[in-house]
């Protein structure tokens, strides 16, 4: 079977960048007006798109936002997972990295910034930022796990231990974003980071084994 092309692409590719055009437009609308800003129409004419192309790639303006959520978030995570893996093994270098990474991100794209502090602007994003949480905390838990081997923490108090973090970060880095915070950006990496490392010794804090048993308990 013959795939067609048209200018030298095919359907499959036309149709991609197509989305990768809304999804970019709906950036710079978010970054410009906000998210009750992003509208069909607004971002369609940014991306120079006729109405029709948005259908074809989303039913209404939350499924919109919530891709543009999903593709900013899973970014971003890339981007922090490539720093972890470049830096020492030793934990406080690791944390610093990710922290570092993670606010390298968010700022070098000012339209990634504002993406943050608006995901609560509206029921769709506010519902997409929980999820994004929990993906946040995953990666945590799975890399945290994987750094401290026997010492971890068991994998339910390391999915609750991340999932606070997870959240706490996000919105500390989202009040910094609308400076409502009076610190540097090295003394937040530094304290975020050191939140971080704390939670290495959770098993211990919480008088619990690494295996998830009391202490207290006769049998741990």
């Amino acid at each position: 079977m013959t795939t067609r092309t048209y200018g030298g692409k095919t359907a499959h590719e036309r149709r991609s960048e197509r989305r990768a055009a809304l999804l970019d437009a709906a950036l710079d609308v978010l970054a410009e007006h906000g998210a009750t800003g992003v509208t069909m129409r607004a971002v369609c004419h940014r991306a120079r798109l006729n109405d029709r192309y948005f259908y074809e790639h989303f039913r209404d303006r939350d499924a919109l936002l919530k891709a543009v959520l999903d593709d900013v978030t899973a970014a971003g995570i890339q981007h922090v997972l490539g720093a972890v893996a470049r830096a020492e093994t030793d934990i406080p270098t690791v944390m610093r990295a990710a922290i570092a990474a993670g606010l390298e991100f968010v700022t070098e794209d000012r339209r990634r910034g504002t993406l943050l502090v608006e995901s609560q602007a509206t029921d769709a994003l506010r519902a997409g930022r929980n999820e994004v949480i929990r993906s946040l905390a995953r990666t945590m838990t799975t890399q945290s796990r994987a750094l401290l081997g026997e010492r971890a923490p068991s994998e339910s108090d390391a999915e609750l231990a991340a999932l606070t973090l997870a959240s706490g970060v996000l919105e500390v880095v989202a009040m910094w974003l609308r400076d409502r915070l009076d610190t540097s950006r090295e003394q937040l990496t530094d304290v975020l980071a050191g939140m971080l490392v704390t939670s290495v010794d959770l098993p211990r804090a919480i008088g619990r084994s690494a295996d998830g048993a009391s202490r207290a308990d006769p049998t741990a």
